[in-house]
């Protein structure tokens, strides 16, 4: 076994060059740069020195830390067939001497015999190469491997069974083909869509078209406003039953789907029960790729259930393209060449956005090596913002975000918008008798609302309420700009107030509650996001002044019914007093009702009283 060893040894080291038999003399170890980095851990393998060099220090050196054989060793030792195990057993048996290799041996190699070595040395590196795994093959005993293996990888993991599963070519890409094919894709909302090709003329007339607009009511959804300042407007109406084949899911959704959904579904799932009837009109507008504003999601009672189903739009179109991309893929590898068009595979944009922000649909500064002929030529042409569908959910109807829908919004199929307005309000929920006096202020434009508000409360509203009798006024602020304004004027005009916000540390919470409630201030400054968050009952409340209207209608009875908290007979003496606009009518109508709302802004009058709690 000794000498066994001793021949191994000797012909790992005929196959090194002179140069690298002097470095191996000289440093101990193979230098560096003929190293090949494996991602696996190899035996380790001991190369003794010649007498020339240190014999005893190579030998406790090996003995007590052995080096860490080099990829170039692995690589001659997996050539010359030598397995892991034989050379487990050799290391126990071989003593020291029979492992100490002759000089003069080594140095008698010819440089004709270094050329050799290195040319085969190459070769073997560029076989080896294609292989994953250094370790020894038993078809490769004889320094040879079949043709039909030498690609592949011996240890190569493949999981066959469940391989099918993951893949985009199989999962993604319909099966269809011929005219059946070209009639599914043709009638595809998805398709449609994004293959419509808008013309110069029509981009041009945007700018003079009117918005046109047609109302519809839907069973669930209510009031629907469908508008476009496109030529053709289309609407539609729910249909009672919906089959699974006209929503032109993508393959894996037809199947997950029914189970994902069935949390929100009453009873066994059935075909057709789909969806609940609230999801079922939401995606027949989602899947017709129509803008949408629905501002009724709450997240206690439809939250989960409305994002069950845009999720599944969102997939659906994710899935579409990439099944899109995959398709044209195939079909330019099977193309020949000079056949075809290269407008039949413009399916992607300019770039995969990684963030959402107001600046959208913006051509590039770079081109980050994209292929323009696979970019649609509306991407191109910078009408991007004209195929983007934007879906908006909220809990309420608000001036900002109609305006922001209604600017920025341009999709050529259409916006549609839910418009259910409140009957009663949220004052009808009053359950304190206070009268509630309505000032109606003037103001020429929106942008001059802020203004004009500030001007009315200090110099109509305000002076009401400086006498010491109107002690315990909570001013009820929705703006925090509102309030750092109020509460910059109050510390000017030295006006015994405190103040409470969002950002107020818990001890000056406490402390600003205790001070209004045993009257040692008589105003306190509260915003709505403090109420928004924290809900504290506010205690000793006998003058209430809304700033401005709540933005949540639901707030304007929970405040006013803070009064009774501390009921100590003063029910005569209570006020509460309110600032609003003909810019406010949204929320305006959520507190008092569209119809109270209708006639306050259309009145001659700008004082409007109500009383509740009546007996």
């Amino acid at each position: 076994m000794g000498k066994r060893r001793s021949r191994s040894q000797s012909q790992l080291l005929n196959t090194l060059t002179k140069k690298q038999k002097k470095h191996l003399r000289d440093f101990g170890e193979e230098h560096p740069f003929y190293d090949r980095i494996s991602g696996k851990e190899a035996k380790p393998q001991i190369c003794q020195l010649s007498e020339s060099s240190d014999t005893s220090n190579s030998e406790s050196e090996s003995e007590s830390e052995p080096e860490q054989v080099s990829g170039y060793h692995k690589l001659l030792a997996s050539l010359k067939n030598v397995s892991e195990e034989e050379e487990e057993d050799e290391e126990e048996e071989e003593e020291e001497e029979d492992s100490v290799v002759d000089d003069a041996e080594v140095d008698s190699e010819g440089a004709d015999d270094d050329v050799i070595v290195e040319e085969e040395t190459a070769a073997a590196s560029a076989k080896m190469q294609e292989n994953v795994t250094l370790s020894a093959d038993p078809e490769g005993q004889d320094g040879e491997k079949p043709p039909d293996t030498s690609d592949k990888s011996p240890e190569e993991f493949t999981d066959a069974k469940h391989e099918s599963l993951f893949s985009l070519e199989t999962n993604f890409l319909e099966e269809e083909s011929g005219d059946n094919c070209s009639l599914k894709a043709s009638q595809d909302p998805f398709v449609q869509h994004v293959s419509k090709e808008l013309k110069e003329k029509e981009i041009q007339a945007l700018a003079t078209n009117p918005k046109t607009t047609h109302q519809l009511k839907w069973p669930i959804l209510g009031q629907i406003v469908f508008s476009s300042k496109f030529q053709k407007l289309e609407t539609f109406k729910p249909p009672k039953d919906i089959d699974l084949k006209s929503l032109h899911l993508q393959k894996p959704l037809e199947s997950t789907w029914t189970k994902t959904n069935s949390q929100f579904l009453s009873g066994p799932p059935k075909s057709n029960s789909l969806f609940t009837p609230l999801q079922k009109e939401l995606f027949l507008i989602m899947n017709s790729y129509q803008d949408l504003f629905y501002p009724e999601r709450t997240a206690l009672k439809n939250g989960e259930e409305i994002r069950h189903v845009y999720c599944l739009h969102v997939i659906n179109h994710v899935l579409k393209a990439n099944a899109q991309v995959l398709g044209n893929n195939s079909r330019r590898r099977n193309q020949k060449l000079g056949v075809g068009d290269d407008d039949d595979f413009r399916d992607q944009g300019l770039t995969r956005p990684k963030h959402l922000m107001n600046h959208m649909n913006l051509l590039p500064l770079d081109s980050h090596g994209v292929d323009f002929s696979r970019v649609r030529m509306w991407s191109l042409n910078n009408w991007s913002k004209y195929y983007r569908q934007t879906l908006l959910f909220g809990a309420l109807q608000d001036a900002q975000i109609n305006s922001v829908f209604n600017k920025y919004c341009v999709n050529l199929q259409g916006q549609v918008t839910v418009r259910n307005v409140p009957l009663t309000g949220s004052i009808n929920h009053v359950l304190v008798q206070l009268p509630h006096v309505f000032q109606r202020m003037q103001a020429e434009n929106l942008a001059s609302v802020i203004d004009a508000r500030f001007n009315f409360f200090v110099n109509k509203i305000l002076p009401q309420y400086r006498d010491a009798v109107m002690s315990h006024t909570l001013i009820y602020i929705p703006s925090y700009f509102d309030f750092v304004r109020l509460r910059n004027y109050f510390k000017k005009e030295e006006l015994n107030f405190t103040h409470i916000c969002e950002y107020t540390q818990k001890s000056g919470v406490s402390r600003a509650r205790h001070f209004f409630l045993q009257g040692e201030k008589q105003f306190l400054l509260l915003t709505e996001r403090f109420h928004f968050y924290k809900r504290y009952t506010i205690k000793g409340i006998r003058n209430l002044i809304f700033y401005e209207l709540p933005t949540y209608p639901h707030f304007y009875s929970e405040i006013c019914n803070m009064l009774r908290a501390t009921s100590r007979g003063e029910e005569a003496t209570w006020t509460c007093t309110v600032l609003y606009s003909k810019y406010d009518a949204q929320r305006l109508a959520a507190v008092v009702g569209v119809e109270r709302a209708a006639q306050m802004l259309q009145s001659k009058k700008n004082v409007h009283l109500f009383i509740t709690g009546e007996k």
